[in-house]
């Protein structure tokens, strides 16, 4: 039973790229830009298919975690409209997946169709098939995991390369002849610190709406960010282990990065809860491979505590200088506004790296 489930398994993945593959030049582009919230997810179809099981698939696959943020951090949010709602209004969100049961659909299983630029520049669409409600069931309990990294990465990528229309000569040729490196980066972003090995670039303070529960009430709430950008000696492989760019992170945070209060510094968070982890990360171009870590900082140094955030750090060895590389992004926000927004602007960055040429 099992090998017959993974061949299903296998044959329907293979049908999934084939489907991706057979559109991806079947765009309409109109010069439109997209609309939406990053983070978001239109999905369109009727009223029953969204208050059915289907939606807890939709929700497993497509609504996943950014580890290990308190609070918690999604990839993306659904939004729901039915086919007559969304044909009536406007069809530009950047990210838009179709769910319909055709009756004269004659596969034997369900089919999951990608299409980019289909009423905007920059939108992805997905459109799931099936020929009843079981059929399409099963396309999204297996399918949804795929579908949630094309959107994943398209969103980044759009980022990244809005960011990089951003000129920051100042900064992007300071770091680049420090480091060896260049990265896209907000318009208007500020150098406040720079030492031999260290720098600190501040991006534009940005603003969400605070959302009070309970009173329908609104306040804005002040997002700082910014990345850190170090880098010491290469001597082996060993320093790459997670304990080892913690004691190097924890080590140049206490040097460089002071709290405005005497004897403070940013450091760590080594909760249970919010402990670092990571994963092996590449670059957008594919040349710079290395390992992403993230988790929670917060100001210490004294028997007191102060205010916090959420770091997403790159390191890699720059092969030309034979220095450990790390960009830091940090986010310091209320925890009453989503966090999606701007991690996601720290996620495009650290992709946007590349080598000076």
């Amino acid at each position: 039973m099992t090998s017959v489930k993974s061949a299903f398994l296998i044959l329907w993945v293979l049908l999934f790229f084939a489907a991706c593959e057979s559109t991806l030049n079947s765009r309409m582009d109109n010069g439109l830009s997209v609309t939406g919230k990053v983070g978001e997810i239109l999905v369109v179809c009727e009223q029953g298919i969204w208050s059915s099981e289907i939606k807890n698939h939709l929700d497993t696959g497509l609504t996943q975690w950014i580890l290990p943020y308190l609070p918690d951090v999604a990839t993306f949010s659904l939004v729901h409209k039915t086919p007559s709602h969304f044909t009536q209004g406007v069809k530009r969100y950047r990210n838009t997946m179709f769910i319909d049961i055709d009756p004269d659909y004659t596969g034997e299983y369900g089919s999951i169709i990608k299409r980019e630029d289909v009423w905007a520049k920059g939108q992805l669409v997905i459109e799931v098939t099936g020929r009843d409600f079981n059929q399409v069931m099963e396309t999204c309990r297996l399918g949804m995991e795929e579908v949630h990294d094309l959107f994943d990465e398209i969103e980044w990528r759009r980022l990244m390369k809005k960011f990089s229309r951003n000129k920051n000569k100042g900064v992007r040729d300071a770091i680049k002849t420090n480091f060896g490196i260049d990265l896209a980066l907000p318009s208007n972003s500020k150098l406040v610190s720079q030492r031999k090995n260290f720098y600190r670039v501040e991006f534009p303070p940005g603003s969400r709406p605070i959302e009070f529960i309970g009173t329908g009430t609104q306040d804005v709430g002040s997002i700082l960010s910014g990345v850190l950008i170090y880098q010491y000696d290469y001597k082996d492989s060993s320093q790459f282990e997670l304990n080892q760019l913690l004691k190097a992170r924890d080590t140049m945070l206490k040097y460089n990065v002071p709290h405005e209060i005497e004897g403070m510094y940013m450091g760590t968070q080594y909760n249970p809860v919010v402990y670092p982890e990571g994963n092996i990360m590449q670059s957008a171009d594919g040349k710079i491979k290395g390992y992403e870590m993230r988790g929670m900082f917060l100001f210490t140094g004294l028997p007191k505590h102060s205010t916090g955030g959420a770091f997403w750090a790159f390191h890699f060895l720059n092969t030309k200088t034979q220095k450990l590389v790390c960009i830091s992004g940090y986010v310091d926000a209320p925890p009453t506004t989503s966090w999606t927004h701007p991690l996601r602007e720290i996620q495009a960055i650290l992709r946007s790296v590349s080598y000076v040429q």
